[in-house]
């Protein structure tokens, strides 16, 4: 069994969500042992929320499934890229493609994506 550190980071570790094809990074999540197990079940990005306090398959809700390729560790088994393909075009709950959907410019955040759907008639 794949031995990553959980403990180091109190149970959660980090995982980054990358397009498999472009490389462009889609979103950061977190893992427990649970949702890692799980997403080598299903070949779907499983996380860990720390706001709902439970397991959730990305796109549960939304059909925009994370669809996983490759997973890549660090060199200290305590961070992971998931290499995906995203269905629906789009990973961030507020419809944009990537949850990096903004810039710093200045002392201010410029938005410099389009949206690829409506939030408020995919998660009613």
């Amino acid at each position: 069994m794949i031995q990553l550190d959980f403990e180091k980071t109190g149970g959660l570790i980090p995982a980054i969500a990358q397009d498999a094809q472009t490389g462009e990074v889609l979103m950061l999540a977190y893992m427990n042992r649970q949702a890692f197990e799980k997403t080598l079940q299903t070949g779907k990005a499983t996380y860990y929320s720390r706001s709902r306090n439970m397991l959730w398959t990305k796109g549960e809700t939304s059909g925009h499934v994370q669809h996983v390729r490759k997973i890549l560790v660090d060199c200290d088994l305590d961070t992971l890229v998931l290499q995906v393909e995203q269905a629906g075009g789009a990973a961030c709950h507020k419809g944009y493609k990537s949850c990096f959907f903004r810039s710093v410019q200045g002392s201010e955040l410029t938005t410099i994506s389009q949206k690829v759907f409506d939030p408020e008639k995919v998660y009613r």
